[in-house]
């Protein structure tokens, strides 16, 4: 995929990992639109990186329809698809409320689904397209006190797999990449000890910065990666090797 030109949704775009990934792309050439639920975050986002805003929610079917119309409005296509958008409800499997559960499958993992199925017209009748899932190393490993997040994100590795061999032959790629911890507002609420221990257990000795995620992202989505589809790219320093 030439990145220079192309029509690029980034869910979940406002902060952390996918405004990583938004500012990436446009550096890169692309036509970028990203979603969210906070319309101040949005704008602010939207102004500083020059990329298109939709306030919208993932976890909700018809601001995704919604989502697609202003994305086709606004470019006439979409070249490359980065789901990213999730949330957590946090809690031990035992207590966890049904409500907690189905919140985050519906987002991180039904959401993820309900955008490809919106992608993929169009992508099928261009014969090309990139569809990249953003998973997490706790799919691969396991975290307590997370299992409705980490049975999303291994979902998200399952979906990837299978969309993956369904559209091949269309010339479309499905990738997923699974970030180990990176530096976000959603490891902003760990404490320093938490911090400090979780270094000890990565080879590298450091959190991730939403930059590492975004380059492998635009590396999935450029030309280079033309010959990949199916795979799970680690961004983890080290801190799971399957």
């Amino acid at each position: 995929m030439n990145l220079k030109n192309a029509a690029a949704l980034i869910t979940g775009g406002s902060s952390g990992i996918g405004r990583a990934i938004a500012q990436t792309l446009a550096q890169s050439g692309a036509r970028v639109a990203i979603t969210g639920r906070h319309k101040d975050r949005l704008t602010e986002a939207a102004q500083a990186l020059k990329v298109l805003p939709i306030l919208a929610d993932v976890g909700n079917e018809a601001d995704v329809e919604r989502t697609y119309r202003e994305v086709f409005k606004e470019f006439g296509e979409l070249d490359i698809l980065v789901n990213n958008a999730a949330i957590t409800r946090d809690g031990l499997a035992v207590r966890m409320k049904v409500d907690d559960w189905d919140a985050v499958i519906r987002t991180n993992l039904t959401g993820a689904h309900v955008c490809i199925q919106q992608a993929l017209g169009t992508m099928m009748r261009a014969r090309a397209g990139r569809i990249i899932n953003v998973s997490s190393v706790v799919a691969q490993m396991g975290n307590a006190g997370q299992a409705n997040y980490v049975a999303a994100k291994a979902g998200l590795i399952g979906l990837t797999k299978a969309i993956a061999m369904e559209i091949a032959s269309r010339n479309i790629t499905v990738n997923a990449v699974a970030p180990g911890f990176i530096e976000t507002p959603m490891t902003d609420v760990l404490s320093d000890k938490v911090k400090e221990e979780l270094k000890t257990r990565i080879p590298l000795g450091r959190l991730g910065v939403p930059r590492d995620v975004a380059a492998s992202i635009v590396f999935l989505a450029s030309d280079e990666a033309a010959y990949i589809t199916g795979h799970v790219l680690d961004v983890n320093g080290g801190m799971y090797l399957a």
